[in-house]
């Protein structure tokens, strides 16, 4: 039922690897179910992209053990082959646990270990490395070891011979080249969309995995247990609310409420789950682009505005003025608006760019962004107030991810038509509590990024208040 990419630590190779067997397994006719442990955007549209279907994240601090394997096991079993990559080192966790881990989710899932090193500037002690992880934990299941950045077939030799005594099979070596490398930012990896050639780079990746992979040894492991799909994971994740909720029926004459979520260069850390989620409560979605300084899509009744890189492209955002026109007279009629890490950027007064430059932005929330201080890691997060999607004291799992700190400034416009208040108390593993975000009834505005497959109730909420819109009007108040 699949295998799982692991490694000593990140910029092992993970993802070259999982994109190479990807690519070698489309051209061999096959369809492939990719899947990225833990919270990231950018590998998963990689390898989205290469499979030719949505690549799903499997974390078991956003999400729950049990949207897991639901999702595992549902979106797995529709195709011929599945593969899992993994995130940073093999037990990297939570703080100095396995919590969250790659090998939490091999265990979880039953998946055996493909264990990729980068063997650059290593001889006969990779052995040791290698021999260390194995028997770190004798339960895992290992295939095998892929070896990257190998630099002559002398030095192939050299390592093949160092881990003969371990007894694990080395089932592939991956040459050290340069122009097979990943081109990356601030935050990760390009998306596809930015990586010029992406196809032909797709193409030279499966050549390579054909050359130096054992391709018939590894397809056992990667082939899935094909059959009828697993139960929807929507409806597992929705069958743990106390008490269970279900998709409410929508009443005669009045058409289902449609969210307009942004999406494009500027917008693209989504989850494909945030849009299913809110179709699964009967809500409409619609990708618009403030970008393209497109309006909102006729008919909407409810905003979101997922992270990205709002920051590369100040300049023309602020030139947007139809699609930031459109999100303040959203604002002020009343419609929900969700915003997180980059997307809440977009409201405020003034974005700085890279380059420090300043730029107007919609003006909803007071203040600047300027680059900083990394914030990096999940958070326990305890709901201070209401929002669209969160109610007071209610305590949810997400993840920071961000270089640019926001400084709130007192805001003395009229613009905002009920009082900001704090969103959240942030903790997390070696790091200070503090206040974080801002809202009310109809505003969620903040750095933390939710999987909502771990707090389905904020999807429901979410398509409840643009229901809410549309029911008090017939249509949007926008129209």
């Amino acid at each position: 039922m699949g295998l799982i990419i692991a490694a000593p630590q990140s910029g092992s190779g993970k993802t070259l690897l999982s994109l190479c067997l990807t690519a070698a397994l489309r051209q061999r006719g096959l369809t492939v179910q990719t899947f990225k442990v833990g919270p990231d955007y950018l590998d998963p549209q990689l390898l989205g992209t290469l499979s030719g279907r949505p690549c799903r994240n499997l974390d078991p601090l956003l999400c729950g053990e049990p949207w897991l394997r639901a999702a595992f096991h549902h979106w797995g079993r529709a195709t011929d082959a599945c593969l899992v990559e993994g995130v940073m080192g093999l037990y990297d966790g939570l703080g100095p646990s396995q919590e969250g881990s790659t090998a939490h989710v091999a265990r979880l899932l039953n998946l055996p270990l493909l264990f990729v090193v980068d063997a650059a500037r290593q001889g006969a002690s990779i052995r040791a490395m290698v021999a260390g992880f194995h028997q770190q934990e004798p339960g895992l299941s290992w295939c095998g070891v892929v070896l990257n950045g190998v630099g002559s077939p002398r030095h192939q030799q050299l390592l093949r011979a160092a881990l003969e005594p371990t007894g694990l099979p080395v089932l592939g070596s991956l040459p050290r080249c340069g122009t097979m490398a990943l081109p990356s930012r601030h935050l990760g990896l390009l998306p596809p969309a930015e990586i010029r050639h992406f196809q032909v780079r797709c193409d030279q990746l499966a050549a390579m995995a054909e050359r130096q992979l054992d391709l018939d040894r590894l397809l056992p492991y990667l082939q899935a247990s094909r059959g009828a799909p697993g139960p929807s994971p929507f409806l597992a994740a929705s069958a743990t609310e106390i008490p269970p909720a279900r998709p409410q029926p929508r009443p005669s004459g009045v058409p289902a409420p449609l969210v307009a979520v942004a999406h494009d260069q500027a917008f693209c850390f989504l989850y494909p789950e945030q849009r299913e989620w809110l179709e699964h409560w009967g809500a409409r979605t619609q990708a618009w682009s403030p970008l393209a300084d497109q309006p909102l899509p006729e008919g909407t009744a409810a905003v979101v505005l997922p992270g990205g890189y709002p920051e590369l492209h100040g300049a023309t955002l602020a030139q947007a003025s139809r699609s930031l026109r459109a999100l303040r007279l959203a604002h002020d009629h009343g419609l929900p608006v969700y915003a997180e890490c980059g997307g809440m950027l977009l409201l405020l007064r003034t974005l700085h760019d890279p380059d420090n430059r300043p730029w107007p932005m919609a003006g909803i929330l007071p203040g600047a962004a300027r680059h900083g201080v990394l914030q990096l890691g999940y958070r326990r997060a305890l709901a201070c107030g209401a929002s669209p999607v969160v109610r007071p004291r209610e305590q949810v799992t997400g993840h920071e991810f961000h270089h640019w700190q926001w400084a709130p400034e007192p805001d003395h416009s009229s613009r905002n038509v009920s009082p900001l208040g704090t969103l959240w108390q942030l903790s997390g593993w070696g790091v200070p509590t503090r206040s974080e975000g801002l809202g009310h009834g109809r505003l969620h505005a903040s750095w933390l990024h939710l999987h909502w497959s771990g707090h389905p109730q904020a999807p429901r909420r979410l398509a409840a208040a643009a229901r809410a819109v549309t029911v008090s009007t017939g249509k949007s108040r926008l129209d």
